[in-house]
């Protein structure tokens, strides 16, 4: 693959970290985006020689601050741009707040459209560029989870809206639909929960965020330049 400038969000722990270490690998320049727990971050900055920049990608304005410093650190305009960072915050709808509805929708939702509204029109005047949103196998709604599905949902959609409006200009836009993956977000869950849902993946596992990363990595690659407005599920046979 050409060698590129990479922008992760969330990229310093679980999927991001993975997704930003493989193209790190492969010779790219890679910036990684996050908000919190700054110990792990500059230690994911030593171990790998990747610069991370701390801001809230579900603020528009902080992400518009920031990009032309990102720019900077890459050497040039974000060329492929990686949506990974989420958050959730469960409960039943009769008993959530409106402040853990909008935390997530802002966080996972919004900042897809901050970050991409922050670099689509250079890559639209570049004539290059690729966009990757990670959704989840839970878009498709799970108890407990209506901000969390609504977000991913909402993902998935925006994902093949921006593919129409791109493809002239060699833009492409394609969202990446993980199962249950070994990340800090699904270690949280009750140890029954968890046995529960391995039980109904077919290989018996959890996924991996290499595996994901190397999904991200398949479409920002010349053999993905068709792959237009797709979402993909690597979910190891999931079904509920």
């Amino acid at each position: 693959m050409q060698k590129r400038r990479v922008l992760v969000t969330g990229g310093t722990k679980g999927i991001g970290k993975a997704t930003s270490v493989a193209f790190h690998k492969d010779g790219h320049r890679v910036a990684a985006i996050y908000d919190r727990d700054d110990e792990s971050a500059h230690n994911f900055a030593k171990e790998t020689g990747i610069e991370v920049f701390k801001f809230d990608v579900a603020d528009f304005e902080q992400c518009k601050n920031n990009i032309s410093k990102i720019k900077e650190s890459l050497g040039g305009n974000v060329e492929i741009l990686i949506n990974n960072a989420g958050i959730a915050r469960d409960g039943m709808l009769h008993k959530q707040s409106y402040e853990n509805w909008l935390l997530v929708i802002n966080t996972d939702l919004c900042s897809v459209f901050n970050m991409t509204r922050a670099v689509i029109e250079e890559m639209r005047s570049q004539n290059f560029g690729r966009i990757i949103n990670i959704s989840s196998v839970n878009a498709n709604g799970r108890l407990g989870q209506t901000n969390y599905s609504a977000a991913k949902a909402g993902i998935e959609g925006f994902t093949k809206a921006l593919a129409l409006e791109g493809g002239r200009c060699n833009v492409t836009c394609n969202a990446i639909a993980p199962g249950y993956t070994d990340t800090e977000m699904v270690a949280k869950l009750p140890q029954e929960m968890l046995t529960d849902l391995i039980s109904k993946v077919p290989l018996g596992r959890l996924g991996k965020p290499e595996e994901i990363a190397s999904v991200a990595f398949f479409l920002a690659g010349e053999g993905a330049s068709f792959v237009n407005g797709a979402v993909i599920p690597v979910n190891g046979g999931y079904r509920t």
